[in-house]
């Protein structure tokens, strides 16, 4: 069956029309270290922002997120961390999002098809009361959407996803079909999904009937010593003969899986990145690219994400909004991403194996998946 989902079309301002065509250039001065911004530095939100470079010559910036500087040079714009501004560069200042500093943050760009928001909207709450119906038959429409027409659905995805058989076995089912086109994770996803692979538990439970395995809790231990073995998480799967879950789904279709280390990793495996700057670079790589996100489980993994999004996409095609979906059974998971300024975020309440069994007996035909 194919998407009945239609982008919205972005309309851009009107500079034309006073007060943006009376407004000032944008001002910029040199950042006075590496590393350093200049006082009174413009820090981009996640929505479209155009800088006034000459007069009547508005750029959109290319790739704006989170708490970022914009470097002008010339005409062209960059958007980039503040770690990554180089002494000279020349900065955008000025804290007028109106135009007023020769700065417009555009709210409305996809009109009435956009979510209603305000530039960061703060303390926006769903709960378990909500519902969840149309969401649910908007983000299937989407994704066929994207997988279509060539988009990139990043999944951001907690370990919860490989303590389920029927959770992890549908998000096999979503990589097979083309509805995910990279993983964000730290090292426990992957690190008990191979567990679960080899030894049929999470954390030594077995994933279908939670009975507890005696000495379980060597499980993952086992599958971390054996695959440090080896120089990489792909290398281990193929000589551990690993054929399903995650990990293996990922390393059959060759979709990249970014995992990201943190204080609490045992192990952890080869491939887990544990430099925390390197780890964001790799993840920016798909920020850029990614037309849909969908997390799950992972509060602080979603919220760093969200950080890097941008809530739009430049493209020859034209200007497009990136969609953002996140899902905890907790209601204080599901707000805080929204309160920490992705406006774009859909929230829903539920847990990782209901969300993604929905998904799978939505989108992929009973016939399509193995017996």
């Amino acid at each position: 069956m194919g998407s009945t989902f239609h982008l919205p079309e972005y309309c851009p301002p009107d500079f034309g029309a006073r007060p943006l065509r009376d407004a000032l250039l944008a001002r910029c001065e040199p950042a006075p270290e590496d590393g350093v911004l200049p006082d009174n530095f413009h820090a981009t939100s996640n929505l479209p922002e155009y800088v006034q470079v000459e007069k009547g010559k508005w750029v959109l910036c290319p790739e704006s997120r989170m708490d970022a500087a914009i470097l002008v040079d010339g005409q062209a714009l960059r958007v980039v961390e503040p770690r990554d501004v180089r002494k000279g560069d020349r900065v955008v200042v000025g804290r007028s999002e109106d135009g007023e500093d020769g700065v417009f943050v555009h709210v409305n760009g996809f009109g009435a098809n956009a979510r209603p928001c305000g530039k960061f909207q703060f303390n926006v709450r769903r709960t378990r009361e909500s519902p969840f119906s149309h969401d649910y038959d908007s983000l299937y429409e989407l994704l066929r959407y994207e997988r279509e027409n060539r988009g990139w659905i990043v999944w951001v995805l907690g370990p919860a996803i490989s303590f389920d058989k029927d959770s992890r076995d549908a998000m096999v089912a979503l990589i097979n079909h083309g509805y995910c086109h990279a993983i964000l994770a730290g090292n426990a996803l992957a690190t008990h999904d191979l567990e679960a692979a080899l030894y049929g538990t999470a954390l030594g439970q077995d994933i279908y009937h939670q009975r507890r395995h005696p000495l379980g809790h060597y499980h993952h231990l086992d599958v971390l010593n054996r695959a440090r073995r080896c120089t990489s998480t792909d290398s281990f799967v193929r000589s551990a003969g690993v054929s399903e879950g995650v990990v293996a789904a990922c390393v059959a279709k060759g979709i990249p899986l970014v995992l990201a280390g943190s204080i609490r990793d045992d192990g952890p495996l080869p491939g887990v990145i544990a430099d925390v700057y390197q780890s964001q670079r790799e993840m920016r790589v798909h920020a850029r690219r990614a037309t849909t996100v969908v997390a799950v489980a992972t509060q602080l993994h979603a919220i760093a994400f969200g950080n890097m999004l941008p809530s739009y996409q430049v493209s020859p095609a034209g200007v497009r909004p990136v969609y953002f979906y996140i899902v905890d059974v907790s209601e204080f998971a599901v707000d805080k991403l929204t309160n920490r300024g992705s406006a774009q975020v859909t929230s829903i309440t539920t847990n990782a194996q209901d969300f993604t069994v929905n998904l799978r007996r939505a989108l992929i035909p009973s016939n399509d998946l193995p017996p």
